[in-house]
């Protein structure tokens, strides 16, 4: 367990300097900070931006009598530039409302962007999305819902969401990440976790 864990906390971090820079969409912080080095003493005065983001939370809907996952395909600016197609295909997914519950956000944005009903929820794990430029922590879980009308396009028209409803084996979801046609962590973690977990939890929801 000591590999695992650091010697250092957020009290080996000085902040000397801190100021908004950007706030819309998005929010920019500059921050001018040391931090403590591994070989003893303190690093010289380091400058990084950091995307300051809600804590977020991700749904993988599967229905274990059918063995089905049930996904959503949205556009996403953030794949405009690669040579794919932006519209990526995601679990369901959304930001913590001040106050809110992790489950209740699960619950909310699976009706939302998919239009089903959770039944029961297991919870994945929690992760840093990309640490090295934003704050955002996701929690991720596994809803068991009943597939058997799933489908059709859902979503907020005040958030501008077109959402398609997208129903998958789970073996054809997991062959797509193997393929590129799954390209996101979300949905990447919370697969290879259905596949090592499937097993067991058929056996507790059915």
């Amino acid at each position: 367990m000591k590999k695992l864990e650091s010697k250092y906390s957020i009290a080996d971090v000085k902040i000397l300097q801190r100021e908004i820079c950007f706030n819309s969409f998005l929010r920019v912080d500059k921050l001018q900070i040391k931090h403590k080095l591994f070989d003893g003493g303190w690093s010289e005065s380091i400058q990084r931006e950091l995307s300051i983001r809600t804590a977020a939370v991700g749904v993988l809907l599967f229905d274990p009598g059918r063995d089905e996952v049930v996904m959503v395909r949205q556009f996403r600016i953030g794949a405009i530039n690669e040579n794919i197609s932006p519209w990526l295909l995601e679990l369901v997914a959304g930001i913590v409302d001040k106050d809110e519950s992790l489950e209740s956000v699960a619950i909310r944005e699976t009706k939302e962007e998919s239009n089903c009903n959770i039944i029961e929820l297991v919870r994945i794990c929690d992760y840093y999305n990309s640490p090295g430029v934003s704050d955002e922590k996701v929690t991720l879980f596994c809803g068991k819902i009943e597939a058997d009308n799933a489908g059709g396009v859902f979503g907020l028209a005040e958030e501008h969401e077109d959402i398609e409803v997208v129903c998958l084996s789970s073996g054809e979801a997991i062959a797509a990440i193997e393929t590129g046609q799954i390209n996101n962590a979300m949905s990447i973690i919370a697969l290879q976790w259905l596949a090592l977990n499937k097993d067991k939890l058929v056996q507790a929801w059915l």
